[in-house]
């Protein structure tokens, strides 16, 4: 059973979708944990919550880069005496450029970001869970996953791929426990983060029904988890594009995949 008041553990809040997700679970009666780099938007984000929905909420810092933060993280959330009931895995990013035209460094900081720090904060929350019967689970992943690679942005696509994996196999493993976990899988969302790769010139030329936004996203998302779906594309045309890519050949989705990358990637090397 639930506790009255679940803790939620929300990563990436300060913006997007993670910052929609901090919202809709306050306003729900959920208490809180927000975490991100940037402390001054958590900490305007966690007053606005304590002031609209009577929320508990807890600002903890923490760069995903680093190799100590999830552990530190964990440490501060015991020190707390917090119990977490639901984790958003939600911190990600984009690096734009090829894959050789990218320092080494980036690319690592990337894969811990969007890949390790999920990974070892389901391992490090999940025997709480497993214990108390409750918890739930959402990787944020992305559309990207269920359609070919594009050049551009090399490990975007193969990190959400492995978010949706990942997510499948929790699933199976844990959900006789009480705990359901789901991947979510958005296409394009009304965010900063076109703004924070440098691409939203490019984004703009797509058309407006191509676009979701994080409220909508994170009301699928709720929806998913709370059913028990391990995996939920948001939004009709995104569910549309992944069917049409199963039908459709190999050759031919990564044409387009390569033609799309040439309009709506940004290709250009970085130092």
């Amino acid at each position: 059973m639930p506790p009255a008041r679940p803790l939620s553990l929300v990563t990436g809040a300060s913006a997007g979708i993670g910052a929609a997700f901090a919202r809709d679970l306050a306003a729900r009666g959920y208490d809180l944990v927000l975490t991100a780099r940037r402390v001054e938007r958590l900490e305007a984000l966690a007053q606005e919550l304590r002031d609209q929905h009577k929320a508990s909420v807890t600002v903890l810092a923490a760069d995903l880069a680093d190799p100590a933060a999830v552990r530190q993280l964990c440490e501060a959330l015991d020190a707390r005496g917090l119990k977490v009931d639901w984790l958003i895995n939600n911190a990600g990013y984009g690096v734009p450029g090829t894959f050789e035209a990218v320092a080494w460094p980036v690319h690592e900081a990337f894969i811990r970001v969007l890949m390790t720090a999920p990974a070892e904060l389901a391992w490090q929350l999940l025997p709480g869970m497993r214990e108390r019967g409750y918890g739930r689970i959402v990787n944020v992943a992305s559309l990207a996953g269920h359609v070919p690679g594009s050049a551009g942005h090399t490990l975007y696509a193969a990190s959400k791929a492995y978010l949706i994996k990942f997510s499948q196999s929790l699933a199976l493993e844990n959900r006789h426990l009480g705990v359901n976990v789901c991947a979510l899988c958005p296409g394009f969302t009304w965010s900063e983060f076109h703004d924070v790769t440098g691409t939203r010139q490019l984004m703009n030329k797509l058309p407006g029904f191509m676009w979701q936004t994080a409220e909508a996203v994170v009301r699928e998302g709720y929806e998913a988890v709370e059913c028990g779906e391990v995996v939920r594309v948001t939004g009709g045309v995104n569910r549309f594009i992944k069917a049409m890519m199963k039908l459709l050949p190999d050759r031919l989705t990564l044409w387009l995949s390569a033609r799309e990358s040439k309009r709506y990637r940004d290709l250009g090397e970085v130092a």
